[in-house]
């Protein structure tokens, strides 16, 4: 299929359509934007205008090229217009209703060589070929918002479509600068449909209210390096949009997981779909704005605050990466530490271990040489928990293992003194559980740090039934001076971010044992599409197989979900030794060091 696509009609001119003629006007094709409305093809127009002013200004491109893009665009409101393009995309409202009228016009107007492209995320690509008298010509391009920016086109091939008519588009694609990925028809297709389960069960999360919106969307961002928390995600989606998608998800897939949570549609028929309307899960200046204001649910610095106890000392137990980066961190922020192993060789070498961290930090000029004798001579290493006798905080940083910690706890509860706060760094265990291997189980708190301990700056703050709310308030004000930031949330699996994360890395799992996808277009998606630090895949490798495959266990027993079970390709691996990184293989190989 030797067709140029030199002539392309672009039918939408919303945010995204306008986005799209954008990008292909700047590639030199000649473009006929289509909308029935007046009002959005002169906005079309005008947003075109001040784009690529803002282009020019900024030297990505010349006065020359604007000018060229700008008469490459013309508009109009009649399908008519399409009469000459080679490719038509379309991206109308998410109905069926509308879509397939659009197509039922089109077959009557273009020529029998054209390709027609639906911009869906959510629809049936096949559904909509089916009913258009070229059936083998209509396939999906996905394009992502906003569209000059983002680089990921997911190319959307149904059972009817023609591979000459995926290869022309694809190579369209790339000539935008973009990168295409193929995949097939299915509600969500890669990227929405790896993101929207996410999003989704970050809402019933809120829903339930286990934790705030504000400490929900931090978690993420800071937990993983998410440009964007989730609940100000589906604010900029639109919940209208991301209720549609998963619905469209839960039809096909039937997957618990994908069914919209019940406050999207309360949002949705109460009016308030995100920043296009003014409010969602947040409040906004005015419809449309990005700026959040404050409303009834903002938390005030009042109510977070409250009567602690004094720590000056802090008692650090474990041999670990993880135990020797929390020493580091609380002997940087002035604390005095013990860091306690089991027996002082251990205790010695995990302080070695930090010496070389400071090192580092000298070397590259974050720390003075004087900053980092202070503070390695606020740590003291010991072989014994003998030793935090006199410390007012205690943190575990040992195997995750409820046998283990629970032993440990009970050795910090006879040596401890009376008063001081124990804390456990779990990430799956049931913090409820390791407390009441002690007397004192109100003294008793989750303090989940993440790895690495000196680098990452969310501390996940998890409180029992038991907890007392003066070692609540310790412990928040403890990460403000260690400048971490806490998130509050209860004792329940996965706390915030491995409850969030780790479905969506199961679910990137399933999407390889279904064949729906390869592993590189699937981490390509992610990061191309979702502005993910690193794709799936990349991400199961580096924190270890094993250990998901035990989060993943550990999710799934908890709230008995079917869809939270662990994908069997993760249980293979992992039998079979794969455990990523650290092995040399997991999902893909690495090179032996």
């Amino acid at each position: 299929m030797d067709t140029p696509l030199s002539t392309i009609a672009v039918v939408g001119l919303g945010t995204m359509g306008t986005g799209i003629a954008e990008v292909l006007a700047l590639a030199g094709r000649e473009v006929i934007g289509i909308d029935i409305s007046e009002a959005a093809a002169r906005q079309a127009v005008t947003s075109l205008e001040a784009s690529t002013a803002r282009a020019v200004g900024r030297g990505r491109i010349t006065e020359q090229e604007r000018a060229a893009a700008l008469a490459r665009f013309r508009t109009s409101d009649a399908l008519s217009a399409a009469a000459d393009a080679e490719l038509v995309i379309e991206v109308v409202p998410e109905s069926y209703e509308l879509k397939q009228q659009v197509f039922r016009e089109l077959d009557a107007i273009v020529s029998p060589t054209a390709i027609l492209a639906t911009g869906t995320n959510a629809l049936s690509v096949t559904r909509l070929a089916a009913e258009s008298q070229r059936p083998e010509r209509v396939l999906g391009l996905h394009f992502f918002n906003p569209a000059p920016a983002m680089k990921l086109v997911e190319v959307v091939s149904s059972v009817l479509t023609a591979p000459p008519a995926v290869e022309v588009v694809t190579r369209l694609a790339r000539e935008l600068g973009k990168e295409p990925v193929a995949v097939g028809d299915r509600p969500g297709f890669v990227a929405d449909g790896l993101l929207f389960g996410y999003l989704n069960q970050a809402a019933a999360m809120y829903e339930a209210n286990y934790a705030s919106r504000e400490d929900i969307d931090a978690a993420m961002k800071l937990g993983c390096g998410l440009p964007m928390g989730p609940l100000a995600l589906l604010d900029l989606i639109g919940i209208d949009t991301a209720r549609t998608v998963l619905e469209a998800m839960y039809s096909a897939s039937h997957d618990r997981l994908h069914a919209p949570a019940p406050v999207l549609g309360q949002l949705s028929e109460a009016g308030l779909t995100g920043r296009k309307a003014g409010r969602g899960f947040y409040t906004y200046e005015a419809p449309g704005s990005q700026t959040v204001v404050p409303d009834a649910l903002t938390p005030s610095a009042e109510a977070a605050a409250g009567e602690g106890r004094t720590v000056a000392s802090v008692g650090v137990a474990g041999s670990g990466t993880m135990a020797s980066g929390i020493a580091e961190v609380f002997a940087k922020a002035g604390y005095t530490v013990v860091l306690a192993a089991r027996g002082q060789e251990k205790a010695d070498l995990a302080k070695g271990r930090i010496a070389k961290s400071l090192e580092r930090s000298v070397a590259k000029g974050r720390l003075t040489a004087e900053a980092r004798d202070e503070t390695l001579g606020r740590i003291t290493a010991a072989g014994s928990l003998d030793a935090f006798a006199e410390v007012d905080l205690a943190v575990e940083a040992v195997a995750e293992d409820l046998a283990i910690k629970q032993q440990l706890f009970a050795t910090l509860d006879k040596v401890c003194r009376p008063g001081a706060v124990l804390a456990t760094t779990t990430s799956s265990l049931p913090v409820v559980a390791i407390a009441r291997a002690t007397a004192r189980p109100e003294d008793v708190i989750g303090m989940h740090f993440f790895n690495p301990a000196p680098a990452m700056k969310l501390v996940e703050v998890v409180r029992t039934v038991l907890t007392a709310d003066d070692v609540h308030a310790t412990v928040r004000a403890v990460c403000a001076k260690i400048r971490k930031h806490p998130v509050d949330c209860g004792d329940r699996a996965g706390f915030i971010v491995n409850a969030l994360l780790f479905p969506y890395l199961n679910n990137a799992i399933k999407m390889v044992e279904e064949h729906y996808a390869s592993l590189d277009d699937i981490d390509a998606a992610m990061k191309l599409g979702g502005g993910y630090p690193m794709g799936p895949f990349e991400l199961l490798d580096v924190v270890g197989l094993d250990v998901s495959l035990a989060i993943e266990k550990v999710l799934h027993k908890e709230f008995r979900d079917p869809g939270l079970a662990p994908a069997p390709l993760l249980e293979h691996l992992v039998a079979a030794g794969c455990l990523g990184r650290k092995t040399g293989r997991g999902f893909r190989e690495y090179a032996r060091r």
